[in-house]
């Protein structure tokens, strides 16, 4: 089966990715390991997804932000910082960034639900489910991609979006610098006591960070709870009764009492970053390009900024009946989409490592480093504007030079 592109995985980069092709003329194989009904009816896997201003342009672009429900969108209307012991903690107000919220929390299994709604009306895009990966190659004649089925795909560019341990990028020979943080992620929807106020929390205690992301219910959130794997098996040991008691205590009691309101979900802390995005017909897409640390938020935002930059080099190049393979093409990805996410992936590795260090020069310095960022205006400003902006990341100069999206 011939195609021009095959996108392997749905996830929510991938069906972005795929349904930003629409009506480009391009013909695409949509390449899935789970079922077709695991796709079109996700199950909720406990994430909520910080959505910035840009983001949220680009959902709507899309069609996805119009098939979200209305209680699957939640407020993210200011931030605050908290580290040890703090009652008051360094505060990001969407007064200072000008706008009326910093961003908006949705839920990852909506996204993945409304993208898929949308790649599923698409007659160009031939959706291949229930089936695994067994071999690819590339090469001047094209791409090929070999089905545990015994079936045979080819392209002319193939596009990886399976995660940020892609099997993928593997196969193609693409190392990746990645960073275990030794820790277990629990995420949990929680009712509480005291209302959010759709104020988002970053909490580094001693031993713990702990993250609250305010639902569309004024007293339901996302708890996010990092834990060493050890402490994480413990307190997954608890029924719900007894885990409660624990977050609740874990929050300082600050939530009031707090009750289950979600499945338990659990994850690796692995942060991820491609020494290449792309190779000769292949480009990778979201996690298995960059896959970030949770602590500022960005992880989808840069799926969907990739997918963005990609999408409209792909489409210019169609309609000026250029190679959508062409090397300088995806040079011209790569290039843009490593300075877009390049020196926030460093800096937020830096910024995860010294707030998980419990020795006491670490606990000194980031005192300093909140202090600090309380008293200076501009800092905070500049960290909200990456919330707030409708460029995405991507450096002035480059913004000038990306080709348009619908041609």
């Amino acid at each position: 089966m011939s195609f021009d592109i095959v996108v392997i995985g749905a996830g929510p980069a991938g069906l972005c990715f795929t349904r930003s092709l629409a009506g480009s003329g391009l013909r695409v194989a949509l390449v899935e390991r789970q079922e077709e009904a695991a796709l079109s009816a996700p199950a909720d896997d406990g994430r909520e997804i910080a959505i910035t201003h840009h983001s949220r342009r680009l959902l709507r672009e899309l069609g996805l932000w119009a098939r979200l429900r209305e209680e699957e969108i939640g407020t993210l209307r200011d931030a605050m910082v908290l580290d040890g012991d703090d009652r008051d903690g360094l505060m990001f107000r969407h007064g200072e960034a000008g706008t009326e919220q910093l961003g908006w929390l949705l839920s990852n299994h909506a996204i993945r639900r409304a993208a898929y709604e949308e790649v599923m009306a698409l007659p160009e895009v031939e959706r291949i489910t229930g089936v695994r990966v067994e071999a690819v190659r590339t090469g001047n004649e094209g791409a090929e991609v070999v089905l545990g089925n015994g079936d045979t795909l080819r392209a002319s560019l193939l596009v990886a979006a399976d995660s940020r341990f892609s099997e993928t990028r593997r196969a193609m020979g693409i190392a990746a610098d990645m960073r275990d943080f030794g820790k277990t992620m629990l995420v949990l929807r929680m009712r509480h006591q005291v209302p959010h106020e759709q104020v988002a929390w970053e909490w580094f205690g001693h031993g713990q960070t702990l993250a609250l992301l305010p639902l569309h219910d004024a007293h339901t959130s996302s708890v996010v709870l990092t834990l060493a794997p050890p402490a994480m098996r413990e307190l997954l040991a608890l029924d719900d009764a007894a885990l409660e008691a624990a977050l609740a205590e874990r929050f300082g009691q600050r939530l009031g009492t707090m009750t289950v309101a979600g499945p338990r979900c659990t994850y690796p802390l692995v942060g991820v970053y491609a020494k290449r995005f792309v190779a000769e017909r292949f480009a990778l897409l979201g996690d298995a390009a960059v896959g970030m640390h949770p602590v500022t938020a960005h992880g989808f935002n840069f799926g969907l900024l990739g997918e963005d930059l990609l999408a409209r080099e792909l489409r210019a190049a169609r309609a000026a009946g250029q190679s959508i393979a062409a090397p300088a093409l995806l040079a011209r990805y790569e290039r843009r989409l490593r300075l877009a996410t390049r020196p926030l992936y460093l800096a937020t590795n830096a910024l995860a490592g010294l707030y998980t260090d419990d020795r006491r020069p670490a606990r000194a310095l980031r005192k300093l480093a909140l202090g600090a960022g309380a008293r200076l205006s501009p800092f905070r400003r500049m960290v909200m504007s990456g919330l707030t902006a409708e460029h995405g990341g991507i450096p002035a100069p480059l913004r000038r030079l990306r080709p348009p999206r619908w041609v």
